[in-house]
């Protein structure tokens, strides 16, 4: 899968990390733990128990109090629960733990409050779902779609946008993406069990930093005012993962208290999970020719992925106009991964359809390596209240790396002859058909051995400040905020790749004495579900051949460079925004001003003459983004909510990157600096009805008209290009268009009569368009050619639907994740047939908690029940670009109350 919507083709999605854990109190919402606790006074303001998914509005995160806030449609509470507070509320002194019914209570009240439009997955949301991380737990609310890698969620798509066009923040910082080449945060590095909340803000208002065109992910940590008192939960677990028979384990704990006669509290959460699973994946990689296959490659994947994660909170409030604070993170991700993979190509006529035989070439190759990526986060700050000013002030700064020692990049062996009888059947899933010998190692002879390794950073410093004050205008009330930002990014990438193709021991890229077939490297058989595939080439016997050989004369100064650049992105921004109410209506707004300074260096690299030029690019331009938002009450029930934001998001690095790379006199390949940032003027219009005290209904109209999209193209022919075959690079595309409509519904059937009272329905249903125009110079005719597409990474339709019981000791729950097609890369902008399109998927997933006590709480669940598959095809459904299976997983977890 790529990386982004965006992504230059062929790049590799290559990571699974480590982000974050925000200190979750993920045991504090389960039913295992329902209790009432009585909660001695407090300086400050307690918040209410968690709530799980709401599609809609939740409160601002840490923002200053401020009296006219949108006004209430929310239904009253029952006693027995105290409700949400609203901004600016008093203490809360009971806490009431009920699982999934006052989970959607909460859930209601919180989109009521909310200035924006906003979703909210929260700890107890994620903890009746088997989720392993934060980007599967996303994908049950409204607008959100996963991608994922080798089974696993690893980014978000919001409203037919792609990772790169969204952003994420850790308590209010930006959080840094360890991949070199992208913006986008891959959320697999955030393991569910340690999150608090998770909320994407689906429309943005002034006071937060503009950088996201389908929404801004943030998640947050756990404070120890969110609890009544003292606090530890101990989570323990297992997997089998049902394709390989491989176990994985998990560990976590949460402990929070308070001292100082309830003024400092301090909050910290520790996760561990270590998973070994695998994949069997075979692809065409878009080699199709109407009818007849170019070549094809059978791959089997061995993966075993660790996540530790640690959440410190400490917090201060000597008083109720006193707030201090410090929250940080840490979290480390490796994963060690091994390849084999069986290509077949060149074919004697070049191609071949289902069931023809012919001589061919085949190649067994060898990926190893482990890398280890780094996510460290660090904000510290305070809120003041002084009268009717209020001040919320921050600091923070945020790194991430991915470090990949010396790795094998690429082991090959290619077979000693052509192959006669080679073909396939199943155009979906290319089956080999080949003789014995194409499956025995002594066929194969060493070809070159690769090495790589590689060092990315990037690092986000920041301080920014909001100051409140609220108003009297005659009988109305009137908030004023304003504030400002300055941040400072910095990212690089250093790779480093070493080549041994000689067998002259005097070459200093010498592959080393011994035998070069195949059997001297074999491991054993690939246990591949799709067909026959024959021996293994074992990774610690090619490592043992490379050991001792010097690297500076195998070094590849071209490949070793072409992938080397810095960027620094300096952003100043400043904002003023209003709200007040008049009669059924609140209206909120103001104006976002963003200044970006861009300073990028790379070489420009000529393969044939083999030099290499530094190249230093700048630039700066100035972004000024208005903002409307409005809310009416029809009723105590029912509000309808206007919105009207702009927005503006950088390319990504690779995009910017300003290397050169020229292969011969017409052929090159190349980034560019001076790409236009997009922009998007966006439009929402909804309304929302609450049904009782444990149930809402919503619907939401969408619309975004944006500019300057970016897309890969040729630009040979044209400019400074003339003469060119190939001038790859990325442009800015005129306009696109995403329009659509989100439904949302989700109620506790309390009305049945028992035992169906115990049954609660949620479902929420989005309906996307995008339309997108890209265009590229034909050479053979002299024209311009061009069409539209949907954005990549879109689905048209993407549908989630639960159903859950809970009653006495058991709560359940099976949850239906179902998207349509979406384009995964645009193969061709002269042909729309080459474009790779992904297929529908549905997954279906299962999780069963039982009490075993008051503190105690076993929990078994099932991950992709229906054995959903990833397939990708070209340009028309029946022709494989890939196809990938997983299998199942299962869990089994104890989770135990201590205090």
């Amino acid at each position: 899968m790529t990386d982004g919507p965006f992504s230059r083709l062929g790049t590799p999605p290559a990571l699974r990390r480590s982000l974050i854990a925000s200190c979750a109190c993920l045991a504090l919402g389960a039913p295992a733990f329902a209790q009432t606790v009585a909660e001695p006074p407090a300086p400050a303001a307690s918040t209410p128990t968690p709530a799980p998914v709401a599609s809609s509005p939740s409160p601002a995160a840490s923002a200053p109090t401020t009296k006219a806030s949108a006004p209430a449609a929310t239904p009253a509470a029952p006693a027995a629960r105290p409700v949400a507070p609203t901004r600016g509320a008093t203490q809360l002194d009971t806490v009431e733990v009920t699982g999934q019914r006052a989970a959607l209570r909460d859930a209601m009240q919180a989109q009521q409050a909310a200035d924006n439009i906003v979703s909210i997955v929260r700890s107890d949301g994620i903890g009746k779902l088997p989720d392993t991380n934060a980007a599967e737990a996303l994908q049950r609310i409204p607008g959100i779609s996963v991608q994922r890698d080798q089974g696993e969620g690893r980014y978000i798509t919001v409203r037919g946008l792609g990772a790169d066009l969204n952003a994420t923040t850790i308590n209010g910082a930006g959080v840094p993406s360890p991949e070199a080449s992208s913006r986008g945060v891959a959320l697999d590095v955030l393991p569910a069990g340690l999150i608090r909340s998770l909320e994407v803000s689906k429309t943005l208002t002034p006071d937060r930093d503009a950088n996201s065109l389908g929404g801004s992910v943030e998640i947050k940590t756990l404070s120890a005012f969110d609890l009544p008192g003292t606090f530890m939960s101990v989570d323990v677990g297992g997997s089998r993962d049902g394709n390989t028979g491989q176990y994985g384990r998990k560990l976590g704990s949460l402990w929070a208290d308070r001292f100082a006669e309830g003024k400092f509290g301090v909050a910290l959460g520790l996760s561990h999970e270590k998973r070994k699973f695998g994949s069997d994946n075979v692809e065409t990689g878009g080699s199709w020719d109407g009818d007849a296959l170019e070549g094809f490659e059978l791959r089997d994947y061995l993966p075993q992925r660790q996540r530790d994660a640690l959440a410190l909170t400490l917090d201060y409030r000597p008083s109720n106009e006193q707030k201090y604070y410090l929250r940080g993170l840490s979290s480390r991700y490796s994963d060690s991964e091994s390849r084999d993979r069986l290509t077949v190509g060149d074919f004697e006529d070049d191609t071949v359809v289902e069931g023809q035989l012919a001589e061919a070439e085949l190649e067994r190759r060898l990926r190893q390596r482990k890398f280890t990526q780094t996510i460290q986060s660090v904000v510290i700050g305070t809120e003041q209240k002084f009268g009717d000013w209020g001040l919320d002030a921050s600091g923070g700064t945020s790194r991430a790396r991915e470090k990949t020692p010396e790795s094998i990049a690429d082991a090959r062996f290619v077979g000693s002859d052509p192959f006669a009888g080679v073909g396939f059947t199943n155009t979906r899933s290319p089956r080999l058909i080949a003789p014995d010998a194409a499956f025995d190692a002594a066929s194969y002879e060493l070809d070159d051995l690769r090495l790589s390794a590689r060092d990315s950073q990037d690092r986000e410093r920041h301080l920014k400040f909001d100051i409140t004050r609220s108003f009297e205008l005659g009988e109305r009330e009137f908030d004023l905020k304003f504030g400002g930002k300055t941040s400072r990014r910095s990212t690089r990438s250093d790779e480093e790749v070493w080549s041994y193709d000689d067998d002259d021991p005097t070459s200093g890229n010498y592959w080393g004495p011994g035998s070069t077939s195949l059997t001297a490297f074999a491991g054993g058989p690939v246990d591949y579900a799709l067909g026959r595939f024959g021996p293994s080439i074992s990774p610690a016997l090619v490592r043992a051949r490379v050991a001792g050989l010097p690297r500076a004369g195998a070094r590849d100064g071209i490949d070793s460079t072409v992938a080397d650049f810095s960027i620094n992105e300096d952003i100043d921004a400043a904002y003023v925004m209003g709200s007040t109410t008049v009669g059924k209506f609140w209206f909120m707004g103001g104006v976002r001003v963003e200044r970006t300074k861009l300073r990028a260096r790379g070489t420009r690299v000529n393969e044939e003459d083999e030099t290499f030029d530094p190249v230093l690019a700048e630039r700066s331009y100035t972004d000024v983004l208005p903002g409307l938002h409005a809310r009416y009450n029809l009723g105590k029930q029912t509000s309808v909510r206007a919105a009207w934001t702009n927005a503006v998001v950088r390319p990504n690095f690779e995009q910017l990157s300003p290397g050169f790379v020229q292969s011969s006199a017409t052929e090159a390949e190349f980034g560019n600096p001076n790409l236009e940032p997009l922009t998007a003027s966006n439009f929402d219009l909804g309304i929302e009805h609450a049904l009782g005290r444990d149930g809402a209904m919503s619907a939401y109209l969408f619309t975004k008209n944006i500019k300057n999209f970016v897309y890969q193209t040729n630009l040979a022919g044209t400019g400074d290009y003339v003469g060119f075959d190939d001038a790859i690079t990325f442009v800015n595309g005129e306009r696109a268009k995403v329009r659509g409509l989100e439904l949302a519904y989700q109620q506790a059937l309390r009305m049945l009569p028992e035992p169906f009272n115990g049954l609660i329905l949620g479902a929420n249903a989005t309906f996307t368009r995008s339309k997108a125009r890209i265009a590229q110079f034909d050479a053979d005719s002299g024209t311009t050619f061009s069409r539209n597409i949907s954005l990549p990474g879109q689905s048209d339709r993407v549908f989630n639907a639960s159903l859950a019981y809970e009653a006495g000791p058991i709560s359940t729950r099976i949850a239906v994740n179902s998207k349509s097609p979406y384009i995964l890369e645009i193969g061709d902008v002269l042909d729309a047939g080459r474009d790779a399109i992904v297929d529908k998927q549905t997954q279906i997933d299962f999780s069963f908690q039982y009490k075993l006590s008051a503190k105690l709480q076993l929990s078994f669940e099932i991950q992709n029940v229906n054995d959903e598959k990833f397939y990708a095809y070209q340009g028309s459904r029946p022709y494989n670009f890939q196809y990938e299976q997983y299998g199942r997983t299962y869990k089994l977890g104890l989770r135990a109350l201590l205090f």
